[in-house]
């Protein structure tokens, strides 16, 4: 009997093993494709690397495209590649516009700074009905114990980063990654309730910079719903109860 739970377990294993090889070859062949190297390039620049990168930023978080083009690591694009990028982006990560006077062309990055932008386009939600039916975080199934105990964390970002519903639910999911195995749902009238703030990005992400730790505790959470390897259903999704017996 023994023996034969060892042997599922091992399978169990070996699927798993074999996952995360395909997850991997399909990540490091979507970062070979020239548009999502630009992309990744664009993030890193407009929320977290301007300053260092001598890059000047508006306080609403805007950079001219021209000024970033000049730099040695943005050699291989052109004004024609960002633009391209831009208006691909199904999560619409960026914003393009023209300088108001000069009529340059300028970018933002729409949410996930760790720089300060203190006129970053955000809507208040300040009540419910400002709100989607769901609000989640997606995470990896490895990091939950840890959410499950200390909260999200801002991870030396502004925000955390929530979506606007739940993977197959219609319209592409801003605030998620595809890779997402677990969606946390949030308690929004208990968060707002205690005094917790809520924003809406220019694409629809729902951020918050949780309390005065930049957390957003595990008592906003109402329950975690199971996304990979298989979707479970609404009626199977875990509760407190289940998610702590499946790690004992």
């Amino acid at each position: 009997m023994a023996e034969a739970g060892s042997k599922v377990g091992e399978a169990a294993l070996q699927n798993s093993a074999r996952r995360e090889r395909k997850r991997r070859s399909r990540r490091r062949s979507r970062d070979q494709d020239p548009d999502v190297r630009l992309s990744k390039a664009l993030s890193y620049a407009l929320r977290h690397g301007a300053e260092k990168m001598g890059l000047h930023m508006s306080s609403d978080g805007f950079v001219d495209v021209g000024e970033i083009l000049r730099l040695p690591q943005f050699k291989a694009w052109s004004q024609e590649d960002v633009e391209r990028v831009v208006e691909s982006n199904e999560k619409q990560r960026f914003t393009l516009c023209r300088h108001p006077s000069g009529g340059h062309l300028q970018i933002r990055a729409n949410q996930g700074h760790s720089l300060q932008v203190p006129e970053l386009e955000l809507t208040a939600l300040q009540t419910l009905k400002d709100f989607p039916e769901t609000v989640a975080h997606g995470t990896l199934l490895r990091h939950w114990p840890a959410i499950r105990q200390h909260g999200l964390s801002r991870m030396g970002r502004t925000h955390i980063h929530l979506a606007p519903g739940l993977p197959g639910e219609g319209a592409v999911l801003s605030g998620m990654r595809d890779s997402s195995e677990v969606a946390i749902i949030i308690d929004i009238p208990k968060a707002l309730a205690d005094g917790i703030a809520f924003f809406r990005s220019a694409n629809g992400v729902i951020l918050t910079p949780g309390n005065a730790d930049g957390l957003l505790l595990p008592c906003y959470f109402s329950r975690a719903l199971q996304l990979r390897p298989r979707r479970k259903s609404e009626a199977s999704s875990w509760s407190w109860a289940q998610v702590q017996g499946s790690e004992r």
